[in-house]
C-alpha cells in the first residue's frame, strides 16, 4: 500500500506539473506533439544547425516533435492548421522509433529498434547515397532503476548513434544526442570527442531542472 501511495503522489505531482508547465502550454498552442520541440529549438538557436536543403536523420522520433520542427525549419513560410508546416518541403527528414506516430507530410518514419542490425539496415537504405547533414538523437532506453544497468543502456545507444554519424555525416556534420548526468557522462563526453572537432554539452531551458538530461553536441567528423 505504501508503494501505490508513494506512486500515486508522484504520478500526481508530475501531472501538476506537466499541466502548469509553459512549455506544454505553448506546445499546445503551437501545434507541436510534445514540448520537446523547444529543446531542439533552444540548441538550434545557438548553434544554428538546421538549414533548409538538408538531410537530417531524428533518431528516437516518436511522438515526432522534432521531426515537427525540422519540418517547420524547412518550410518557414508555409504555416497549416496549428502552425505545422505543410507543403512543398525543401530538405529531407528521416525519422525512426520504436514506437509508431501519426505521419508527418514529407517525413519518412521507419519504425523499429535501432540496435537491431536490419532496422539500421533500412535506415542506411532510405539515406542511400546522400551524405547527411545532421543527426538528431532524442533516444533513450526504458530505465530499470538500476543505475549500472540504464548507464550501460545509454551508453550503447549513443554509440550507436556516434557511429552510425561516423559513417553517414558529412565532414562538417553535427550529432545532437541526448545524455544524462551519472555513470558513464564522462565516457560519453570523451567518446563524442574522439569523433568530433567541436563537443559542446547543452541543457535547454526546456529541459526540467531536476531531469538529468542534457544534449551533446558533435560538430565536425575527426
Amino acid at each position: 500500500m505504501k508503494i501505490q501511495t508513494k506512486s500515486k503522489k508522484v504520478n500526481k505531482a508530475w501531472l501538476n506539473d506537466h499541466v502548469s508547465d509553459p512549455y506544454v502550454k505553448q506546445a499546445q498552442k503551437e501545434g507541436y506533439r510534445s514540448r520537446a520541440a523547444y529543446k531542439l529549438k533552444e540548441i538550434d538557436e545557438e548553434l544554428r544547425l538546421v538549414k533548409p536543403g538538408q538531410v537530417v536523420v531524428d533518431l528516437g522520433a516518436a511522438p515526432g516533435a522534432w521531426s515537427q520542427y525540422l519540418r517547420r525549419r524547412f518550410a518557414p513560410k508555409a504555416a497549416g492548421v496549428g502552425g505545422a508546416a505543410v507543403g512543398e518541403l525543401n530538405g529531407t527528414i528521416i525519422a525512426l522509433d520504436l514506437l509508431d506516430f501519426e505521419p508527418i507530410e514529407g517525413v519518412h518514419f521507419i519504425q523499429g529498434d535501432f540496435e537491431d542490425e536490419a532496422v539500421l539496415r533500412q535506415l542506411e537504405a532510405a539515406v542511400g547515397d546522400r551524405p547527411v547533414d545532421l543527426v538528431v538523437s532524442d533516444m533513450a532506453p526504458n530505465l530499470s532503476g538500476v543505475e549500472i544497468t540504464d548507464a550501460a543502456r545509454i551508453e550503447a545507444l549513443v554509440e550507436l548513434a556516434i557511429d552510425f554519424s561516423r559513417q553517414h555525416l558529412k565532414p562538417e556534420g553535427a550529432l545532437v544526442a541526448k545524455v544524462f548526468h551519472g555513470s558513464g557522462y564522462t565516457q560519453l563526453v570523451e567518446a563524442f570527442r574522439k569523433a568530433f572537432k567541436k563537443v559542446k554539452p547543452i541543457k535547454p531551458k526546456a529541459s526540467r531542472d531536476r531531469s538529468a538530461e542534457t544534449f551533446l553536441v558533435g560538430i565536425g567528423l575527426k
